[in-house]
């Protein structure tokens, strides 16, 4: 359930996609979601940059569980175990986020649903109460009422919905399960329900995996966005491994660098379609969806990316990975872990050994196994 943040050079973060089409409610989230890309600028320029970090991470990637109630064909937890099933201790939450009082940014997603923790909406407002940004990505099979007016009141500032189609038989062919209508109708009670709240927050998004197979589905599923009161819609990048994938998170179901005219074609329409219902119709490497599918730089792109210099994910368990990605771009976590948060504190982990030495082959011609590809495996 990864969803993907922006790997551009700070140059290239502009708002130019804004468009006066855009209704006011989208037009706000398109403003929200550029000033958002500054914790993903790297810190000083690419010959100035070392093992070490010279400033805190901005950025924390709390996976406040590891479970989930989907078989998703395109996530690595539906074939392997990547660590023992967990929801992250209260204690554990708390003593992470209190080693970092000034963080700016925290996501409440990982390998699993959020919303299967009880308690999420309170770990929300632990949060919101220190004055930080709060987000995470949900499937939507919980969010019912009850569960929904809870995150409003706790201050959640983004909510995402992963839905992946814009019809029940695409939808059970990628999550695995048929919960279609189901979402549908949460997602809507939802966004009626801030209405009737006067609030407007969380932002709501609705998130499609790119993939051959559903790529047809676009211009319907911003319609669709439409018709529930979303105002913004991503298209979420495929991470996909070498060898020996399962399910469609393969190389053939791809559209990175191989799109047919047919399947732009279906980008353009979904375009055209936002423009003219006024959603925010965006990709999630931060730039717009046709430009998502073409590679930025064919050399080294990993050179570009800013997460080990910003951002801590930590998994439910404690383990301290270099990014959200990382679980879906090699089969284990052993290649990058890079820190145990339940036996050392995050700034002896920030600057220890194993997170230099990560930091100094990524600034390599021959970075880490799980950045090599990054950039090149990615779809949409």
């Amino acid at each position: 359930m990864s969803t993907l943040l922006p790997i551009l050079p700070p140059s290239d973060l502009s708002d130019e996609n804004t468009s006066e089409t855009l209704s006011p409610a989208a037009q706000k989230a398109e403003e929200e979601k550029n000033a958002m890309r500054k914790y993903f600028q790297k810190p000083g320029s690419q010959s100035e940059l070392t093992g070490v970090a010279e400033q805190e991470p901005v950025c924390l990637y709390l996976e406040t569980t590891n479970r989930c109630n989907l078989l998703c064909v395109t996530c690595p937890r539906t074939y392997e175990e990547l660590e023992p099933e967990a929801d992250m201790p209260w204690d554990m939450f708390t003593s992470l986020i209190d080693q970092y009082p000034k963080i700016a940014r925290v996501v409440l997603h990982g390998i699993g649903e959020p919303m299967l923790v009880k308690d999420i909406a309170q770990r929300v407002k632990y949060l919101k109460d220190r004055g930080i940004y709060v987000l995470f990505n949900t499937n939507g099979t919980l969010l019912n009422d009850t569960n929904g007016r809870a995150l409003i009141e706790a201050g959640l500032d983004e909510l995402r919905v992963s839905l992946d189609a814009a019809e029940s038989e695409v939808y059970q062919m990628v999550r695995g399960k048929d919960f279609f209508d189901k979402i549908v109708k949460n997602v809507k009670n939802f966004t009626t329900l801030q209405k009737q709240m006067n609030a407007p927050k969380p932002r709501v998004s609705l998130w499609l995996t790119g993939l051959r197979e559903t790529v047809d589905q676009l211009p319907n599923f911003v319609r669709l966005a439409h018709e529930v009161g979303v105002t913004e819609v991503y298209l979420q990048r495929l991470v996909f491994f070498d060898e020996g994938s399962n399910g469609l998170a393969r190389a053939e179901s791809a559209l990175f660098e191989h799109t047919t005219a047919a399947e732009e074609a279906l980008i353009k329409e979904a375009e055209d379609v936002a423009a003219e219902l006024g959603v925010m119709f965006s990709a999630s490497g931060a730039v717009d969806p046709g430009e998502s599918i073409r590679m930025q730089q064919n050399d080294a792109p990993w050179s570009l990316c800013r997460r080990p210099w910003s951002l801590m994910y930590i998994t439910a368990n404690g383990r301290v990975l270099p990014c959200c990605i990382a679980p879906f771009s090699m089969k284990g976590y052993g290649a990058f872990t890079l820190g145990d948060a339940t036996q050392s504190s995050l700034r002896d982990i920030w600057n220890g050994e194993e997170y230099q030495r990560f930091r100094e082959g990524l600034l390599t011609s021959a970075p880490p196994p799980a950045c090599s590809n990054c950039g090149l495996r990615w779809s949409l």
